[in-house]
């Protein structure tokens, strides 16, 4: 008698036992998923509501644009910089003239030369190269001319292989490292100083070099906005730059102001808080 009623206790307590531990589990399981969508719900919305009054800072109090030092409405301040009129972009490379290849034309250089060809570098290779090569020809195999035509054998020759030099040379069949190249040699040459040429380590020259990449790279995520990569190296460069402005303003004022106006920058867009 006293095993039965000590079995059917057992039984009862393991009965409940159980149903006690399935209904802990059942909300151990439930409530802290429960807790941790709201607490994930409240931090995006919190990031949102950051992000939307770090947006109405910049446009309620006509902040200039970080990355395009410019306010908005303001873009003629850059297209009237001394930067934006000294570099070269693709769609000004592609709208120059084609060199031509007829020998009845004249050479002509290239408007934009690759390979950092330069004013002097033209003269060289397309006016005194040619004459010489063409008087050593006439030396070597004598002269010659074609039936009917007053122009040598050598100097049609020549002027094919000007023609052909010319095409080759021009800055359209680079890629966007060539155009980028040039540019950066145009900028050491405007923003040196007078007396010490190609000074490529002047913070002037620095901050106009960033702000090229920088505007690069803009134009870059205006078109793929999903490149992560292209936008953390558009934050490093903007913060590089305002690094290198605060420099030069921290020697020299005067030139720190100079050198905003030449790149058409705000001083806000590189002072203060930079969020990109």
């Amino acid at each position: 008698m006293l095993r039965s009623v000590l079995a059917n206790h057992s039984h009862a307590s393991r009965t409940i036992a159980s149903s006690s531990s399935k209904s802990i589990a059942c909300l151990h399981t439930t409530a802290p998923v429960c807790v941790a969508s709201e607490g994930r719900r409240q931090n995006r919305t919190a990031r949102q509501r950051q992000q939307g009054s770090r947006k109405e800072i910049g446009v309620g109090q006509g902040r200039p644009h970080v990355v395009l030092g410019t306010r908005p409405g303001d873009e003629a301040k850059w297209t009237n910089c001394e930067l934006a009129k000294i570099i070269i972009t693709e769609a000004q490379v592609r709208a120059a003239p084609l060199p031509s290849l007829n020998l009845r034309d004249p050479v002509t250089p290239p408007q934009f030369a690759n390979f950092g060809i330069g004013e002097k570098e033209k003269d060289l290779l397309f006016e005194v190269l040619p004459e010489l090569s063409e008087e050593a020809n006439t030396m070597v195999l004598g002269p010659s001319t074609n039936e009917g035509d007053t122009m040598s054998l050598q100097a049609m020759q020549e002027k094919y292989r000007s023609h052909v030099f010319s095409a080759l040379v021009d800055l359209r069949n680079a890629n966007a490292d060539g155009i980028a190249f040039e540019n950066r040699k145009r900028i050491i040459a405007a923003f040196s100083r007078p007396g010490k040429p190609n000074d490529s380590g002047l913070p002037e020259v620095q901050a106009a070099i960033l702000t090229m990449r920088i505007r690069n790279v803009w134009d870059h995520l205006s078109k793929n906005r999903k490149d992560v990569i292209a936008r953390r190296n558009l934050r490093q460069l903007v913060h590089q730059r305002a690094k290198i402005l605060k420099y030069l303003k921290r020697i020299d004022r005067d030139r720190y102001d100079a050198v905003l106006g030449r790149l058409g920058l705000e001083a806000q867009s590189v002072e203060g808080e930079l969020v990109v």
